[in-house]
């Protein structure tokens, strides 16, 4: 993505549709005298008085128990330097959306306009009634080591500089596993950290802990290697591994080094330095967005290399959302009154054993991968593994618990490991899940509506994720006129003219017209309505194979593209459907719904119903889901005896025969399909879980819901997606975003790479 473009896209996703990315939503409701009695004057009263008495209760009357201060003075802001605290407010934004996303952890940023170490020290200590636990964030070494040290000596709360000890944890993790891999022993192998930062720091001393040499160890600035006669005053981080050995240079110390730790600067490595190592070196490259050697570079310089950088692009992300969210989950649980290294190792050893143990198939599903298996590409979990929430929170409070810091020790580790699962509803991460597995089989998606702004920078998007190999149809002179005209750069796209003559549009034509001959058809026509209907055009790109999907309709109305749709490419006859339809993903705060039909069909027997359950069940599992099945309606398993009514359950007799494989039943009302509560009057329900998959006995039910869902519940439509086409081929609804464009072509891509 270009730099302009990246700049007006982080502007409107910061801006629209309320500023910043967080908000505070009552977890209580105040709707009525009573409610509002309660929550404040005079109900109120009665907790305060309580936790006066006894402080612990504050943990069971408040939210402090699971609220983590993210802490800035905007010092060392990402990669951006010394930028100041009110320009580091929308990275401590989504920092805590990071800790709610991932851990369910409640956040307050702040921002400290102060330099001072110990005025920052003094006012956050103040602030411990507030918290459970202080994330510091984005604070300059060594400023950054004082107050940490500081604060952990009088506060009685978890404090943590993420900057220095998430990236060690999930680097060490890393390490243990690159070092089995490359069968070393962590006390032999000679180390090279560049960048002598706090992160640099932090996972020298970490790896140090868990048995690397101290004398093994060169850390290097940006003048070179920090050696005790340089004639400096070292700070103490920096003294602290300073060496006497004689390499000065980062060439001279690469120089048969098993292991380069690089936190500094992209592109300081040469492919020479990287020669000079070890035999199996291992290269953890973490600059960002540029690592220290290109991968490419790096892995067709030394075939023997594992390695590992801060993107996510490559294999072997060091991304500190793999630990931060579950260190603090697990700390808060048992109340835990500070981090000490204990919890760290445990953390360590928790990422590094599971991503040694057999990858989950729901993992597999999420990511699009046949196979994820230990090796020198897989040294780390997923950031998605569901797993995460499971493995990491209880190794931690474990280890609070063992070393005595946990105010509410750990009894049952198999019962929160059950807990922690339970808390955080992977659906809510949909939309990320879904693009990973479309990134890993990229579809070719023809475009038609190519002269409009909106869906060339959809699709510039889209190639930028490498979601989708992107096709626009229009003329190429208006396209090139836009793209001119707000510097968006296509050059990569492939772009259909309609107007221009060549063998593929013969082709095409010929085609077009071999199908429509008995309905009227003459060859000039053909040709004549491929150069005049785009939609038509992109549907025989897809039927002939030159694209493998098609999205459609933000500029046209949804009869004009659907018709060519249904006309060339018609319904699957590989299987038993005969119909197409319609069917929306709503997702929720805390899941994703598949609700049908809500688009294509008015009306539908009870054949086209099951037929329906039947594809929106395949869809919702290929990508990623375990399908529940609700057949809706006004009755619940026969209470009203009406022709509606019979109608469905005669579909959901047809389908339970026809697949038994499938979780469905019905007739059921809507509360009842969605409500664990209800769910559970009716013990002989096939379904012991909420559904997910909402089959609405007609498009008017289907369309009325899903909008209020939209409107009043805050979900997000996905869609609308049509089931029962051979292809990926979609109706965009009228003005889709580029989002909205971005989501149906991972949509697209998903399912077809389900597909293949």
């Amino acid at each position: 993505m270009a730099k302009e473009d990246l700049r007006r896209d982080a502007f409107e996703y910061h801006r629209s549709p309320t500023p910043g990315k967080i908000s505070i939503r009552p977890t209580k409701p105040c709707l009525t005298q009573r409610d509002l009695a309660l929550a404040y004057t005079p109900g109120v009263a009665e907790p305060c008085l309580a936790i006066a008495e006894n402080p612990e209760l504050a943990d069971e009357f408040t939210s402090r128990a699971n609220l983590v201060g993210v802490i800035t003075n905007g010092t060392a802001v990402l990669g951006l330097g010394n930028i100041g605290a009110l320009a580091g407010k929308p990275v401590m934004e989504g920092k805590a959306v990071l800790f709610k996303r991932f851990a369910d952890i409640d956040v307050f940023d702040i921002e400290l306009d102060e330099n001072d170490p110990m005025s920052i020290v003094e006012t956050i200590a103040r602030m411990e009634p507030t918290f459970g636990g202080i994330n510091l964030e984005d604070i300059k070494a060594p400023e950054c080591f004082i107050i940490e040290e500081e604060l952990k000596k009088r506060m009685n709360i978890p404090v943590l500089h993420d900057d220095q000890h998430g990236t060690a944890v999930i680097m060490a993790a890393a390490f243990i596993n690159a070092l089995v891999l490359q069968n070393k022993q962590i006390e032999d192998v000679k180390i090279v950290c560049l960048g002598a930062g706090a992160a640099g720091f932090a996972c020298m001393k970490l790896i140090e802990q868990l048995g690397a040499t101290h004398e093994n160890i060169l850390f290097l600035d940006r003048k070179g290697v920090i050696h005790k006669d340089s004639g400096e005053d070292l700070p103490p981080h920096k003294a602290y591994f300073a060496t006497e050995r004689p390499e000065r240079t980062l060439a001279e110390a690469m120089k048969d080094a098993d292991v380069f730790i690089g936190l500094s600067q992209g592109n300081i490595v040469s492919a020479e330095m990287l020669l000079s190592m070890a035999e199996k070196p291992i290269v953890f490259a973490m600059a960002n967005p540029d690592p220290e050697i290109d991968y490419a570079l790096a892995m067709s310089t030394r075939k023997d290399l594992i390695m590992a950088t801060g993107r996510s692009d490559h294999p072997n992300q060091v991304n500190n959302v793999l630990g931060f969210p579950f260190l603090f989950r697990g700390a808060l649980d048992v109340r835990a009154t500070t981090f000490n290294e204990e919890m760290k190792v445990a953390a360590v050893h928790a990422l590094a054993e599971l991503a040694r143990a057999d990858v989950p198939h729901s993992v597999l599903k999420a990511y699009g991968a046949r196979e994820l298996r230990f090796g020198p590409e897989y040294i780390l979990p997923k950031p998605f593994d569901p797993r995460l929430i499971e493995v990491v929170p209880v190794a931690v409070a474990k280890a609070a618990t063992d070393t005595g810091v946990a105010r509410k020790p750990l009894t049952n580790a198999k019962a929160y490991a059950q807990e922690l699962a339970g808390r955080i509803d992977n659906s809510r991460l949909f939309m990320r899940m879904i693009s990973d597995k479309a990134r890993a089989h990229p579809t070719r998606l023809v475009l038609p509506e190519g002269e409009d702004e909106t869906v060339i920078r959809a699709a510039i998007s889209m190639q930028d994720m490498n979601i989708a190999d992107p096709i626009l149809i229009g003329r190429k002179s208006v396209i090139e006129q836009i793209c001119h005209r707000d510097r968006l750069d296509i050059s990569r796209i492939e772009v259909v003219d309609p107007s221009v003559e060549n063998s593929r549009f013969s082709s095409l034509a010929d085609a077009y017209y071999f199908d429509r001959k008995r309905h009227g058809m003459l060859r000039d026509d053909a040709a004549k309505m491929l150069h005049s209907d785009i939609n038509l055009l992109g549907a025989m790109l897809v039927r002939q194979g030159f694209a493998d999907g098609m999205l459609s309709g933000r500029t046209a109305h949804y009869p004009n593209v659907l018709r060519p749709l249904l006309k060339v490419l018609g319904h699957d006859n590989t299987g038993n459907h005969h119909h197409v339809y319609g069917m929306y993903i709503m997702v929720m705060e805390n899941a994703a719904y598949f609700l049908t039909d809500c688009t294509v069909n008015v009306e539908m027997d009870a054949e086209q119903l099951a037929e329906l359950a039947e594809l929106a069940a395949d869809t919702a599992t290929s990508l990623g889901c375990d399908a529940r099945v609700a057949m809706l309606s006004f009755s619940n398993f026969g209470s009203v005896d009406h022709p509606e009514t019979r109608k469905v359950a005669e579909a959901t007799r047809l389908l339970q025969q026809r697949r038994p494989d499938l979780t469905v039943d019905g007739e059921m009302q809507a509360d009842t399909a969605v409500n664990g509560a209800i769910l559970e009057q009716y013990p002989f329900s096939k379904l012991q879980e909420p559904a997910n998959v909402l089959i609405f006995p007609t498009m008017q039910a289907g369309n009325i819901a899903y909008k209020l869902l939209r409107e009043l519940g805050g979900g997000t439509a996905i869609g609308p997606i049509l089931l029962g086409l051979p292809q990926q081929a979609h109706v965009l609804h009228t003005g889709a975003s580029v989002d909205d464009i971005v989501n149906m072509a991972a949509i697209a891509a998903a399912r077809a790479a389900a597909d293949k």
